[in-house]
């Protein structure tokens, strides 16, 4: 069985902060507002992932009114997420995401983007897909009010892996006789 979760976060943009997506610092005038380093693509990933294992959201597991979290890499929480899911025996078929900005110009720095996701998760490159997009001038990312970020993965159980008969279905009992 395939499992799907979808995430989504945004921040708003504000001047005096460092703008991270992705795990990258990207030299613009603007930063993303938060209490961890604000990394709405991070975030949304996190919570796809979360949502697809049932395990809750990011704020349950790393609430802003944590200190320990203040300014924290989401690169970081990505990796103790990435734990969880170990620890639940599942495992990441795939991730994709959509960051939407109207500025800066993102492209540069989308490779790297999915090297840090990657690695952070012990992934393959190719499972991990990070793109942006803006909003034709639209709404709160077209005005540079904010950033936001949609990101979608599936995941599988480690048992889904096992042949059919390693698994017990149902109580083994009355149905399973010939």
């Amino acid at each position: 069985m395939i499992r799907v979760g979808m995430g989504y976060d945004v921040h708003k943009l504000t001047e005096g902060r460092d703008l991270i997506l992705g795990g990258v610092k990207i030299p613009w005038e603007k930063g993303l507002l938060g209490h961890s380093d604000a990394d709405v693509v991070v975030h949304a990933i996190m919570d796809a992932l979360l949502g697809a294992a049932a395990l809750r959201d990011i704020g349950r597991h790393f609430p802003d009114t944590d200190p320990q979290y203040k300014g924290i890499s989401s690169i970081k929480l990505l990796q103790h997420v990435g734990k969880l899911l170990e620890e639940k025996m599942y495992v990441i078929n795939n991730i994709d995401a959509t960051i939407i900005a109207q500025k800066p110009k993102l492209l540069p720095y989308i490779d790297t983007m999915i090297s840090n996701v990657a690695e952070a998760l012990h992934l393959e490159e190719d499972q991990v897909n990070i793109k942006a997009t803006t909003e034709e001038g639209l709404g709160f990312t077209g005005s540079q009010e904010g950033i936001s970020a949609h990101a979608v993965c599936a995941l599988t159980h480690v048992q889904d892996f096992m042949g059919d008969d390693r698994i017990q279905r149902g109580c083994g009992g009355c149905c399973n006789r010939e």
